[in-house]
């Protein structure tokens, strides 16, 4: 993509309303505009991560079994009233009323919906397990949305639902997700900890969130100090393997929420526990027949008798978690993505735009890197090069490839590793080799 007819409306200056980075960086880098409050359109360098983390999500989930679907964001109230929570779920919820009268809602969430849709389906114990996500977005009316996307209104969420015949089938679903969500999160360059939680108006007796620690988190966390160093996912199992052992030994290191957190029952001594700030970035829950016996969801077991769905729950926050990895992965220049969810591999500077040989250099490294596969922004605007560097480091990009008339004239490019700003000179072929390599 060129610059020059790339829509990136970058602010040299930080706007007022932002508190916290990664609200600052994404308004600063042009990832977002907010349109109310909480609410915010996605421009086209942020859509770019958006969809990159949102494919992640749905490559582990998918890894482990779930099924794709897509369901609406208007919902009936009359689901809403079968489980119990319509009244229960409080302003946080948009209640509607169409031009006939009838009670819809912007869904927060999907458990309704989506036990709607397996007892019209599913009859019988053989057609289990089953577990179907979808990536849509939600609606929860914040009384204050703050910090941009991290608790905005409006949000991209990703919800999968399990259903099993029994609680130790539902178990066995439950650990898949903790070890998918585990891959999920490693893959985005974060290190997140799951921490036994309260299960809130989803419901159920077991709950873990998934939280990065980070200065600007909403939250308390307390953990045993392993977990600064541990990999969990060097010894994972396979998702199809017995998951028990992995779940027993991730979940004995001592982490909790604040809300779980008693320091005079803590078993962790003082000096090996780390008190922090965390940013949740998912929560799952197995919540048993909390609402498939109000609605009735059941299959026929295998000596005929109607037996309720064990179910669960798993979601993470897709936009949400743009803004956490902002807050993990940041200096005073700007963003540094992850590869994996960055929104262009390298950022290729032209830094004299109207010179032959300058121009000719960087056209040629434009195609064979796009050749090779990579996603490539090309600075060709009519910028001064201080500009051009500014952008970069603050639009994050992995690799910036800097191309000039000093440099051609020696023969070589200096290619610049965003994460931890080495640089080197190298001739044209051999950059091109260290980046497509």
């Amino acid at each position: 993509m060129r610059l020059s007819s790339f829509f990136l409306p970058t602010l040299k200056e930080t706007p007022t309303e932002a508190q916290i980075v990664s609200h600052r960086l994404m308004l600063r880098a042009g990832m977002i505009r907010q349109t109310s409050a909480g609410i915010y359109a996605w421009l086209p360098l942020g859509h770019r991560v958006l969809k990159k983390i949102e494919q992640i999500v749905r490559e582990e989930q998918n890894a482990a079994g779930a099924q794709e679907l897509l369901m609406p964001t208007i919902q009936s109230a009359d689901l809403w009233r079968e489980s119990g929570r319509y009244d229960d779920y409080g302003k946080e919820m948009l209640r509607i009323t169409d031009r006939h009268e009838r009670e819809m809602l912007f869904g927060p969430t999907n458990e309704e919906m989506i036990t709607d849709i397996f007892r019209s389906f599913v009859k019988s114990y053989r057609q289990l397990p089953l577990n179907l996500y979808h990536i849509q977005w939600k609606f929860r009316d914040e009384i204050r949305p703050r910090f941009g996307v991290m608790r905005g209104r409006e949000f991209l969420m990703k919800d999968a639902y399990s259903f099993d015949i029994d609680a130790d089938s539902a178990r066995r679903s439950y650990q898949k997700m903790f070890l998918a969500y585990l891959r999920t999160y490693a893959r985005l360059g974060l290190k997140a900890i799951p921490m036994r939680a309260d299960t809130g108006p989803i419901g159920g007796d077991l709950s873990h969130e998934f939280i990065i620690l980070a200065e600007t988190g909403e939250s308390g966390v307390f953990c045993h100090k392993d977990w600064m160093e541990l990999d969990v996912l060097k010894d994972a199992p396979n998702v199809e393997d017995d998951l028990q052992p992995f779940f027993d030994q991730v979940t004995a290191i001592y982490a909790a929420t604040d809300e779980k957190h008693d320091a005079a029952t803590c078993p962790v001594a003082e000096s090996d526990l780390v008190s922090a700030r965390g940013i949740e970035v998912g929560h799952i829950f197995n919540f048993g027949t909390k609402y498939s016996k109000p609605m009735n969801a059941v299959v026929a077991g295998p000596n005929g008798e109607s037996i309720p769905v064990e179910m669960g729950s798993y979601g993470i926050g897709v936009s949400r978690l743009m803004g956490a990895i902002i807050e993990a992965s940041h200096d005073d220049n700007g963003i540094i993505w992850p590869d994996s969810v960055a929104p262009f591999n390298v950022g290729l500077i032209n830094l004299k735009v109207g010179d032959a040989e300058t121009d000719r250099v960087c056209l040629d490294l434009y195609g064979k890197l796009q050749a090779a596969g990579l996603d490539v922004a090309y600075d060709d605007r009519d910028e001064r090069p201080g500009a051009k560097f500014a952008d970069m480091d603050l639009i994050g990009l992995p690799w910036q490839l800097v191309v000039g008339p000093r440099g051609l004239k020696s023969g070589v490019v200096e290619l610049k590793r965003r994460a931890t700003g080495e640089k080197e000179e190298l001739s044209v072929e051999a950059a091109l080799a260290k980046l497509t390599a």
